[in-house]
């Protein structure tokens, strides 16, 4: 077409103008013609395709340092490091969403009176939830999947009493590395414990930065693959044990390594942007087994405030609290005089200053 209207426009020139020169009006003509057939020439971008995923990856590094010199109240040289990582992928389309998310964290602690490098936070969590519009775009049918575990394996490091080969020690001799990895007790590690559950309710959102999530319908499975640490978090006996007092394994392997949980839970999640600066996240899950004691709640309370400092420096704070009745935790003193742990509360709070980036949202 474009070459059609340059042949016209030559036309018109040569027929008013054989032999002659270009008049201003036939040349005007000549020239619009020509831009307008060389428009042709200029590459159009590509138009990007409408997706409808949003996602968002945020990466954190926290460094801590301490060294002392002749400093007369004592204390510890300690180096600390740790790494975190949050992504988010949501997907929406009409009257359906589906958000997930994936929180990493693992760090080590070195301190100058145990020459051994100790695990600070090690933390797999992966959150999905489909919803489907109930009503407006406040009440949504909903399915949630969690899973909670560990990368790898957590140990306890008290005192040594004798050196690694059993031998005591002299006057004024400290215990060395090898000292304390022969004390060490295992605590946790990876699937030790894992939790994993599909919550079914309603997701209830009348604010953009509040979710409350009910799910009458809710199972799922604790694992907990060594044997030693079974009899610490009540896993259920094998059947071939059951009601024998006789002949009984005492290693852990007469425990199962999985437990079957059903009932309801309760999730809020609270995200709030107070300034440009400073941001609040929050999350309460409640979780009641309809089939062992429901009415011992198991609690599960996470807070992050993140205050950012400059444009890649960030202070944060962070909180964790857990109960949960069928975890029994064991003190040092109860360990040397042979008493079994009982329920207690957890709580983990850790302060932070280091480096942040944010790959920005993209849609």
């Amino acid at each position: 077409m474009k070459k059609i209207v340059l042949i016209c426009a030559a036309l018109f020139v040569a027929a008013g103008t054989y032999a002659q020169e270009l008049t201003d009006a036939q040349k005007a003509v000549l020239e619009a013609a020509q831009a307008y057939t060389n428009a042709d020439q200029v590459e159009k971008k590509p138009e990007k395709k409408p997706t409808n995923w949003t996602t968002n990856l945020k990466t954190q590094i926290n460094i801590g340092q301490t060294s002392l010199t002749n400093w007369a109240a004592g204390g510890d040289n300690t180096v600390s490091l740790q790494g975190f990582v949050d992504g988010n992928a949501n997907w929406k389309l009409n009257e359906m969403f589906w958000n997930n998310r994936l929180q990493l964290d693992y760090g080590f602690l070195y301190t100058s009176s145990k020459p051994i490098f100790q695990k600070n936070s090690d933390r797999i969590y992966l959150e999905s939830k489909w919803g489907y519009k109930a009503y407006k775009d406040v009440l949504y049918f909903s399915a949630n999947y969690d899973f909670k575990s560990q990368f790898s394996n957590t140990y306890d490091y008290p005192t040594p009493t004798t050196k690694a080969d059993g031998s005591s020690f002299g006057d004024n001799e400290k215990p060395v590395r090898e000292d304390w990895i022969a004390f060490k007790k295992l605590k946790s590690g990876f699937l030790a414990p894992a939790y994993t559950n599909l919550a079914l309710g309603i997701d209830y959102k009348p604010l953009k930065w509040l979710s409350v999530n009910l799910a009458p319908i809710t199972g799922g499975f604790v694992i907990v693959g060594d044997e030693a640490l079974r009899a610490s978090y009540s896993m259920p006996l094998k059947k071939q044990y059951e009601g024998k007092t006789e002949g009984v394994p005492t290693d852990g392997s007469q425990y199962e390594s999985s437990r079957f949980e059903f009932g309801a839970q309760m999730k809020i999640d609270v995200a709030a942007n107070i300034n440009d600066n400073f941001k609040y996240s929050t999350q309460v899950v409640l979780f009641s087994d309809y089939l062992d004691k429901p009415e011992n709640l198991r609690v599960n309370w996470d807070n992050r405030f993140e205050w950012k400092l400059a444009k890649y420096f960030s202070l944060t704070f962070v909180t964790n609290l857990i109960y949960d009745d069928k975890v029994k935790i064991q003190t040092t003193e109860e360990a040397e005089q042979g008493i079994p742990g009982k329920q207690r509360i957890q709580f983990k709070e850790s302060l932070a200053f280091g480096f942040t980036y944010t790959i920005a949202n993209k849609k």
